[in-house]
């Protein structure tokens, strides 16, 4: 795999993010004694952080291989959504179909860390329908001409009302029409249909509530092949890729297992966000003319420089040509 070759050819590249945004608020601080009121740390603030979250973190991680990325999703008219459109005008993130939605909360997750544990997340969002992108907010016309002008469409669904079954529906018309790959990292608890589509990116407690099986118990094996097969029964897409944390990640097509790679990490200090770096590097490299295990083996190394990061991180250039080929 000639990584240096395949990073040149992700500055021609544009892909297009649709999913749920937000922003990822950290609260970095020191614990040296319990409260007196409650037998809770105190935590004495230190610093505090704001980057791109959800699907925003995914078109984050695109701009920081040298992508040139769009994102369609909706936010407040609130201060944290005009620092989340600060956040990616930084990054160079193209921002201009988002919907605006005056009286709704721009989603914050904020994350209280003292030193490298974190100690709470504090969930900040109004309700789902709230986020939708139907009823006008993102019309037919709006989504053809920028899924026409990607090289590829990722829809990353945390399950906040951004992604509905309608949506999908739409998107996979249109980039049939243009013939762009579309690549889904789901969320199976919405039980949505996204048939036939280019690339399906579950984590391993995704991957079996995609395929009907319940949690292996103590002792016994997790059912790698069975989870491929019944994947592939249900929705046929044509890579399958299934992120198995501490055991790697597997590259699946046409219900069978191809290759299972161990993972690149060394040290793991935080996954929040490694499976918007997967799906993001990806999509990219299978945009890029990358065959599906060379795709894979890049994404399974952007994935272990991020989660060896505090805090939700990307990867960039510089970080994947210094692993080891």
């Amino acid at each position: 795999m000639n990584i240096p070759a395949i990073l040149a050819t992700f500055r021609n590249l544009r892909i297009l993010v649709i999913g749920d945004l937000m922003v990822d608020h950290y609260i970095w601080g020191e614990v040296n004694r319990i409260s007196p009121e409650a037998p809770v740390p105190v935590v004495h603030v230190a610093r505090e952080s704001h980057t791109a979250g959800g699907a925003a973190n995914v078109a984050l991680n695109l701009a920081s291989l040298g992508i040139a990325a769009e994102l369609i999703g909706s936010l407040g008219e609130d201060d944290a959504g005009r620092r989340l459109r600060s956040l990616l005008a930084t990054a160079h993130i193209d921002a201009t179909r988002c919907a605006t939605i005056p009286g709704t909360s721009t989603i914050v997750k904020t994350r209280v860390i003292a030193r490298t544990q974190q100690l709470c997340r504090i969930d900040h969002e109004g309700a789902r329908d709230s986020y939708t992108l139907e009823n006008g907010r993102v019309s037919d016309e709006v989504l053809s001409l920028a899924i026409a002008a990607a090289d590829a469409v990722i829809i990353s669904d945390y399950a906040k009302g951004a992604i509905s079954q309608t949506l999908i529906n739409r998107v996979l018309v249109a980039a049939r029409t243009h013939g762009k790959l579309v690549a889904v990292d789901p969320k199976p608890s919405r039980q949505l249909s996204f048939n036939k589509v280019g690339l399906i990116t579950p984590n391993r407690h995704e991957a079996l509530e995609l395929a009907d099986l319940p949690e292996p118990g103590v002792g016994e094996s997790y059912p790698l092949e069975e989870a491929c097969r019944r994947i592939h029964a249900k929705f046929s897409p044509d890579l399958l890729v299934i992120t198995l944390g501490a055991d790697g990640m597997a590259v699946c097509r046409n219900g069978l297992v191809e290759h299972v790679m161990p993972t690149e990490a060394r040290e793991v200090f935080d996954v929040s966000g490694a499976g918007d770096t997967v799906i993001a590097t990806l999509t990219a490299a299978l945009a890029a003319g990358c065959a599906p295990i060379d795709a894979a083996r890049l994404a399974n190394k952007a994935a272990g420089v991020v989660v060896a990061k505090m805090g939700t991180a990307t990867a960039s250039p510089a970080d994947l040509l210094q692993t080891k080929d």
